[in-house]
């Protein structure tokens, strides 16, 4: 009788731990999706630089963070435009930021040489930051206020000399 009460208890306890396990994993599985009015997740990051930075080191500025990777064609397409309105707002209280996915150094430091990229960029190979965001799709890329709430999602790439999006942008100041 007390084998049996001991043999229950542990496969009371088994299926307790198999619950309780199981929940971890759900919710590790659980993609992450950011959306206007969100928090931006914070993150920290090493600039080609060699800046450490962190999303806290652009309080008080907006953040246009564009997740990239040089095999993306559209992410390609859409740098100079990227690059002309960092030039236009540069000094005004908009910071862009290049995150790259590109496993490979060499060739994303060929292209940001060869483009002529002069905004902040980093590299991360193994898509840590972009995961946080629910980042899956290149380019894709957030705009967030100097309270950190995310305030434009842009998925896919864009024309940032758009007058009408240099205005929604210049409208956050």
């Amino acid at each position: 009788m007390k084998t049996e009460k001991l043999v229950v208890s542990i496969q009371a306890a088994a299926a307790l731990l198999l619950v309780g396990i199981s929940f971890l994993v759900a919710d590790s599985l659980r993609e992450r999706l950011v959306s206007v009015g969100d928090s931006a997740p914070r993150f920290q990051v090493t600039t080609d630089a060699g800046r450490h930075i962190s999303t806290s080191d652009f309080g008080g500025k907006i953040l246009v963070v564009n997740f990239w990777a040089t095999w993306c064609p559209p992410c390609v397409d859409e740098m100079p435009s990227l690059q002309a309105m960092a030039k236009q707002f540069e000094g005004r209280g908009v910071v862009v930021l290049g995150v790259s996915v590109d496993k490979n150094e060499a060739n994303y430091k060929r292209f940001l040489q060869q483009a002529g990229i002069s905004f902040p960029t980093a590299r991360d190979p193994e898509a840590d930051i972009s995961a946080e965001y629910g980042t899956f799709k290149y380019p894709e890329t957030y705009v967030i206020d100097q309270q950190g709430k995310v305030r434009q999602k842009h998925i896919g790439p864009r024309n940032w000399m758009d007058p009408e999006l240099v205005k929604s942008i210049a409208d956050l100041l």
